[in-house]
């Protein structure tokens, strides 16, 4: 299970500080609520219980903690230019959210997007997903690995790490390829653009891998703040199989949709369906390779059955 791996428990040697939600809450009690309930509506995933409480305990209080950590990185960065003698140019902060599938990581990326563009310092917030870096379905089927989208090796991490090499070295334009949930793939000629923001959010499920052992560099290395969506694995199959019987009777009935084949299935035979899918792909990449990368996050966010945040791990300074 998820539960054991490799964050100490409490009481043992630890290198981050355990906070938990009414503790983590109190932190940032002034901070003024931007958004609207209908806005958190528009911005929650299938599934996810994420209301205005949610919002003002746990994001607002982190989306100040990241405001914080990218101001104090740009005052590090004037002062090294200074003592370098050069010319300080303003360089994008860099979050990385990374986890499960059906974990709620997408959903925390766009809530985190709309809360730091929210902050007078950091008005332009774009977020990307590592999903347009996938290799096209073409090249998983020439590669045999079309079973294993989502693992590592299904993505094209060159071209990711380009991507974000160049917006953090201030490119004034650099794109990105664009993924679309209804084909299920990498859309051609159709490209994302993010020019020169404050703060760029990264969110995938491999973000936080380290390099492999043929490269020196991995995406992780480029960011400035890491965070980790964590919840119990047998929560998050459950969230899985729910959220796919939604999408079932949802997205997948457009005859477009790639997985429109599962649109007719009875609920029990969509339940079947999903297990199976889930254990036999997102479970084995939830262990094998995302879950390992949790204790390199600088903030875990920990889950409850119930979808929220019970508790949040801060790496110590």
């Amino acid at each position: 299970m998820a539960d054991s791996a490799s964050i100490p428990a409490v009481g043992q040697t630890t290198p981050y500080v355990e906070i938990d939600r009414a503790d983590w809450a109190a932190l940032a009690p002034a901070t003024p609520h931007p958004l609207l309930e209908t806005e958190i509506v528009q911005l929650r995933g299938l599934g996810e219980p994420l209301d205005m409480t949610e919002v003002g305990e746990v994001y607002l209080p982190l989306s100040r903690l990241l405001n914080l950590y990218a101001g104090a990185r740009q005052h590090l960065h004037r002062q090294t230019a200074d003592f370098l003698g050069e010319r300080a140019e303003r360089t994008p902060f860099v979050v990385g959210v990374a986890g499960s599938v059906a974990v709620g990581k997408s959903t925390i990326a766009r809530l985190l997007r709309e809360l730091l563009a929210r902050w007078d310092d950091t008005p332009r917030v774009e977020l990307v997903t590592t999903d347009g870096f996938l290799l096209p379905n073409r090249e998983l089927n020439r590669r045999g690995i079309m079973d294993r989208k989502g693992f590592p090796e299904s993505y094209d991490r060159r071209a990711l790490l380009r991507f974000v090499s160049a917006v953090k070295s201030g490119a004034e334009e650099v794109r990105a390829p664009f993924y679309s949930h209804l084909s299920y793939d990498i859309v051609p000629n159709a490209q994302i653009v993010v020019r020169q923001p404050d703060i760029l959010i990264v969110e995938g499920l491999n973000v936080l891998q380290p390099p492999s052992p043929a490269h020196r560099l991995a995406v992780s290395d480029l960011f400035d703040f890491t965070i980790y969506v964590d919840a119990r694995t047998t929560d998050i199959a459950h969230w899985y199989e729910e959220r796919f019987l939604k999408l079932q009777r949802g997205a997948f009935a457009n005859p477009s949709s790639y997985f429109h084949r599962y649109s007719s299935l009875t609920e029990e035979e969509a339940r079947r369906t999903a297990r199976t899918i889930w254990e036999s792909i997102n479970e084995p990449n939830l262990l094998q390779n995302v879950l390992p990368t949790r204790s390199r996050a600088t903030l875990v966010l920990q889950k409850g059955a119930n979808h929220a945040v019970s508790r949040v791990l801060l790496r110590k300074l």
